[in-house]
């Protein structure tokens, strides 16, 4: 399973991307993270189903610090997560 995740809130300066790498990979999930210019942060994930459900659970509740707005959820297609490696933050400093 390949998801999209978009988050929405006040998760961005607030270690979330460090958050989401950690829980992501706890779950052997692979993809990324980054933040978007429009202040959200972003996310593709893929694994098994059950596992991207508890990764689901954890961005809705976020890190300590941040508040979540909203989680936008888009499916993928299984070759989209095809080339995917170890979850990573992208743009990390």
């Amino acid at each position: 399973m390949v998801v999209h995740f978009l988050i929405r809130g006040r998760v961005q300066g607030v270690g979330f991307r460090w958050f989401v790498h950690r829980e992501a990979a706890e779950l052997g999930l692979r993809g990324w993270v980054r933040n978007t210019d429009a202040g959200e942060v972003e996310v593709v994930a893929a694994g098994d189903a059950a596992m991207i459900a508890e990764l689901r659970v954890e961005l809705r509740k976020g890190s300590r610090g941040s508040r979540v707005d909203a989680v936008i959820e888009h499916e993928l297609t299984d070759a989209e997560g095809e080339s995917l490696g170890a979850f990573e933050i992208e743009g990390a400093w």
